[in-house]
């Protein structure tokens, strides 16, 4: 499909995944694409499954950007949340397959899948930006709220915690953790479980109890935005 996700249909699942060759930075072209393979599967009316190359799932934004600042920065921010938000929002389940590192943004969009599977391993899960000196923007607060178990959620980003796979479950980052041998039949096996749902009543259930989380990680969006806007002002 792109040049840094592809797109596999099989029957009822597809499944999108995220490769650059290195560690899944979040680029411009990864949201691209990213949003382009979901336009395919919603149209489709297919289960998702969203995973990352052998060893990551994604280690946030391209850090060449954030730190270059502007507005190409700005923009890339909220190109992450939205998709945070648009997976909360899927109208179809979304599984997502770990098979490694999740940090940063690759955290937040971990945390917007419907069924989370880590690969067992010596991997960290983590939103670690108050440890590299960032305030943790609003959107991955909210994000984070609706999620984690709330004996974690002040650990997790306030003191950015890392976790390994077996603790990420208690934690609230994932659902399930299996052999890294077995995450892609894992993976498959809960999206064809899930396919079998009524998608309507998924997708209305969906809204009913995550649109005030969706709202307010919207809402955070614009705050941060704003804030971004006065900043650059000054």
């Amino acid at each position: 499909m792109g040049t840094v996700v592809s797109y596999h249909q099989a029957a009822a699942t597809a499944t999108i995944t995220m490769d650059d060759g290195k560690v899944n930075a979040l680029s411009p072209q990864m949201f691209g694409e990213l949003n382009s393979a979901l336009d395919r599967a919603e149209e489709a009316g297919v289960t998702v499954v969203l995973a990352g190359r052998e060893g990551v799932f994604s280690a946030g934004f391209d850090l060449r950007i954030l730190r270059a600042g502007g507005p190409q920065a700005t923009a890339l921010v909220r190109s992450g949340f939205e998709l945070s938000a648009r997976l909360l929002a899927f109208p179809a389940p979304v599984v997502v397959a770990c098979p490694g590192h999740a940090i940063a943004m690759g955290v937040f969009l971990l945390l917007s899948g419907d069924f989370r599977l880590g690969a067992a391993g010596p991997y960290r899960i983590t939103a670690n930006e108050v440890a590299i000196g960032l305030t943790m923007p609003r959107p991955a607060i909210e994000i984070c709220r609706q999620r984690l178990a709330p004996a974690h959620f002040n650990r997790a980003l306030i003191l950015a915690g890392v976790y390994p796979p077996d603790e990420a479950v208690a934690a609230g980052f994932l659902d399930r953790v299996v052999p890294p041998a077995e995450l892609g039949p894992a993976a498959q096996a809960v999206a064809d479980q899930l396919a079998q749902l009524d998608m309507a009543a998924h997708a209305a259930t969906k809204r009913r109890i995550r649109q005030p989380a969706v709202d307010a990680i919207r809402a955070a969006i614009e705050e941060d935005s704003r804030a971004l806007a006065a900043t650059a002002g000054t």
